[in-house]
């Protein structure tokens, strides 16, 4: 059976007033009322993705050389030779410096797609940003005010 020429179709069909989206007709399939447009890439994708990962894995496993001797199997310690227990309390100082690395994470990961949409989004976008960077700008004047940010 001769396969005919592909073509292209756009989504959503006969709607009035609709965008048109442009689709390969690969991955656009209307039969029988199920309609899969562009979940199917990113979901191939990711197959593939975890397949990379796994046979990374599985052949680092296989291909690695086991030769074990008494300082391959002892602690390891940035060089130092290991001296006390290893449960030790930490300062709290650790922490609250990764809580305040993780709100202003959040800051950079939802600022830098908002720029490239700025002309998009208008006046409405810009406000609520705005306000966006004021609730975590409360968060900064909290941990100025509580010293978190000064190391002791």
């Amino acid at each position: 059976m001769k396969a005919g020429p592909r073509r292209a179709v756009t989504h959503p069909p006969d709607i009035p007033g609709a965008t048109a989206v442009l689709y390969s007709a690969r991955f656009s399939i209307f039969s029988g009322g199920a309609r899969v447009t562009g979940y199917l890439p990113v979901m191939i994708f990711l197959g593939l993705i975890v397949a990379f990962a796994v046979v990374s894995l599985v052949a680092a496993f296989v291909l690695r050389p086991a030769r074990p001797y008494f300082s391959k199997l002892e602690n390891y310690e940035c060089g130092a030779e290991p001296i006390g227990e290893a449960w030790v309390q930490f300062p709290v100082g650790f922490y609250l410096v990764a809580l305040i690395f993780i709100v202003f994470d959040a800051l950079a990961i939802f600022l830098f797609p908002w720029a490239l949409v700025l002309r998009g989004l208008g006046m409405g976008g810009v406000g609520v940003m705005a306000l966006f960077v004021a609730i975590l700008g409360l968060g900064w004047l909290y941990a100025l005010r509580e010293g978190i940010l000064e190391w002791k």
